[in-house]
């Protein structure tokens, strides 16, 4: 779960935001640690905003991921139960799954998922909310299709100010 990049302030359409210079950094150096981490995105479900299309373009920058986003209207709005519906959506195959969206719902999305026993840094590390280009990496042993509440472990977190 990936929440974007810090992106310019409130105007008249919010899905219109682009990424500050220091969200477009931050996003890059993000995908430089998933590929550091071995968590190389090899599907990704993109909430429709241009501030969250453009983190995306970066993270997979940073990351060499290859892998072609799947652009969801729904994403934009979704609370954390509508967001794990369309996780359920993924394809079967996808190997490590990125799903890049908006807060509250990426940090409520991951305590939801999580199934109480996480890697105690990743915890303290989320404790605090996702911040812009904050990125919660989570373990699921079920298939897509059957993800739920406390189906997943919190094994890492990694935020751009550490």
């Amino acid at each position: 779960m990936l929440r974007h990049g810090k992106a310019e302030g409130y105007g008249a359409d919010d899905h219109q935001r682009h990424l500050t210079e220091r969200g477009r950094h931050e996003a890059t150096d993000v995908g430089e640690w998933l590929a550091r981490s071995g968590h190389v995105p090899t599907h990704a479900i993109v909430s429709s905003s241009l501030r969250t299309l453009e983190t995306w373009e970066r993270v997979a920058a940073g990351s060499g991921s290859q892998a072609s986003p799947d652009v969801s209207d729904a994403a934009y709005a979704a609370g954390a139960e509508s967001a794990l519906e369309i996780l359920r959506g993924a394809p079967a195959d996808a190997e490590v799954l990125l799903l890049v969206g908006h807060n509250p719902t990426a940090s409520s999305l991951v305590h939801l998922l999580d199934d109480g026993d996480p890697v105690p840094e990743a915890f303290r590390a989320l404790s605090g909310g996702l911040p812009t280009s904050g990125v919660a990496v989570l373990e699921v042993s079920v298939p897509w299709a059957d993800l739920d509440v406390a189906t997943a472990r919190l094994v890492a977190c990694h935020t751009p100010h550490e």
